[in-house]
């Protein structure tokens, strides 16, 4: 079936399409079969499973002509923030959803030497942060 993109939700993809056939249809960011994704406005072809959109495609000839900037849902000065006041425990980690890392600097704080390492490890990610520009923040943390 043929339709058009009448919405997108940025932070969590999902959306609604409206079909030639005068119904509406949600679909989530796994329905798209392309590479481009959605956008609003954007003319479809899909599969209709009740009232869910399936394998999701573009219509030829209607890509837009740059693909879709990365976004993030996390605040870069925020970031930056964290890592100078408190990060030394990691927070600034936790916060861009790197659990590892932050668990890392976490239990390296309980030792003397392992809290001066998270320290100069928070202070360069503090200004790795302000230097970044937004576009490439965006890319390396944005929500999976």
């Amino acid at each position: 079936m043929r339709g058009q993109v009448l919405g997108v939700d940025v932070a969590t993809g999902d959306g609604q399409i409206s079909g030639e056939d005068g119904q509406r249809y949600v679909f989530r960011p796994d329905d798209w079969a392309d590479r481009v994704g959605p956008s609003i406005g954007a003319q479809i072809d899909f599969e209709a499973e009740g009232r869910q959109a399936r394998r999701i495609y573009r219509q030829p000839g209607t890509y837009s002509a740059t693909p879709k900037a990365p976004r993030s849902d996390r605040n870069k000065l925020t970031a930056a923030l964290l890592a100078f006041f408190v990060g030394v425990f990691g927070v600034h980690r936790f916060y861009l959803g790197r659990t590892g890392t932050g668990i890392m600097m976490l239990v390296l704080t309980c030792t003397l030497v392992g809290a001066f390492v998270s320290a100069l490890w928070a202070f360069v990610d503090f200004i790795r942060f302000l230097v970044m520009s937004d576009a490439e923040f965006a890319a390396r943390y944005q929500q999976a």
